[in-house]
């Protein structure tokens, strides 16, 4: 690197000008004549000078508050996976004074979502982490971030309309295309699938990415499988054991024929442990994320396959984003999709979460 190769002294050689001028010009102190900044500038470009910010944060003692808003969640819920990963950076840059501040909100709840956006922006944060509601909900906040020139990284969703510095998260289209592949390797003989969704108060709870990952999954089904007919099942969001055994218990006594099914969200384990639950061995269901009730499920064989999203890595790499533009002016990668990996009972045990 330039940097490496040259000192202070050499571009103030160079530019005929004294160290102290060019340590001036370099912070941008005071007094430097234009002449003299305009020697120094022309050397910088010539030697193609690249300033130590690592270094110069390091030297820094200024606090950077970042905050994170997140839909509320359970313990061993996904979005805790994303959490642990968004306080291990923190812990990681801590050198830089790194704080992070998490908000949370009720998914599929505006004002939820507006309180504690609002929030947020009292608190003139450094820098934000959004996993974002709506598109109609989420701009006015985004808006104002804009208006403030405060940067912001999106998680789970991509919405490109609302210009993020960066996105991590799965190509939702490419997702649910390869889970519908994937699951018709074991299911294509099949004439019927279920599709589990939630719904609360009869309104889907899907993100977008989720019906992102839908339409991947229907396009794949439509242009190889399209005689396999596809059972919408609808489980209400958050309710008791009693009742969900009653709904499934329901839709398996009228349709005897289904022995394959698929959610695009994290709780397969609502099907998976009631299947377990009633010893129906020739029924699974595949889903996505690698949280404990998954798991479970996984390896005692009511699901079938699951999708790892690598949440701990999404977590972590949303706040170095942050620390990388804001603190070391580094231009980071707009768009960052993370990997797609399947999971059976053979090799969950062997998937690392919490790996960087």
């Amino acid at each position: 690197m330039a940097n490496e190769r040259f000192t202070i002294r050499d571009i103030a050689e160079k530019a005929g000008v004294s160290v102290g001028t060019v340590d001036r010009v370099l912070h941008e102190r005071p007094n430097v004549s234009k002449k003299a900044l305009a020697k120094v500038n022309k050397a910088l470009e010539e030697l193609n000078y690249e300033p130590n910010m690592y270094a110069s944060a390091l030297a820094n003692s200024r606090r950077y508050d970042f905050y994170c808003l997140l839909p509320k969640h359970e313990s061993e819920a996904y979005w805790e996976e994303v959490e642990q990963g968004q306080r291990k950076c923190c812990d990681s840059r801590r050198d830089f004074h790194v704080h992070i501040n998490i908000k949370y909100y009720t998914r599929n709840d505006q004002s939820s979502f507006e309180q504690q956006a609002q929030a947020v922006l009292e608190a003139e944060p450094d820098g934000v982490v959004i996993v974002p509601a709506k598109l109609d909900v989420t701009r006015p906040f985004t808006d104002e971030l804009h208006a403030r020139h405060i940067p912001f990284v999106m998680l789970d969703s991509y919405l490109p309309d609302l210009r993020p510095t960066a996105f991590f998260g799965q190509d939702s289209f490419a997702s649910g295309y390869f889970a519908a592949k994937m699951m018709m390797l074991i299911a294509g003989q099949e004439s019927e699938i279920m599709l589990m969704k939630q719904t609360l108060d009869g309104v889907n709870v899907a993100s977008k990415q989720q019906d992102n990952r839908e339409v991947g999954f229907r396009h794949y089904m439509t242009d190889h499988f399209p005689n396999i007919k596809i059972n919408v099942l609808d489980l209400p969001y958050q309710c008791a054991r009693k009742q969900y055994n009653h709904i499934l218990e329901e839709y398996f006594r009228e349709h005897p024929d289904t022995h394959h099914c698929i959610t695009l969200n994290s709780k397969a384990h609502l099907v998976g442990e009631f299947l377990l639950r009633t010893n129906r061995r020739d029924i699974q269901i595949m889903g996505y994320d690698m949280v404990e009730k998954n798991a479970k499920c996984l390896r005692e064989g009511s699901i079938s396959f699951l999708i790892a999203q690598h949440g701990y890595q999404q977590g972590y790499y949303s706040v170095d984003a942050l620390v990388r533009s804001i603190i070391l002016k580094k231009r980071v990668t707009p768009v960052n999709y993370m990997p797609i990996e399947i999971l059976s009972k053979e090799n969950v045990d062997f998937y690392r979460r919490t790996q960087i």
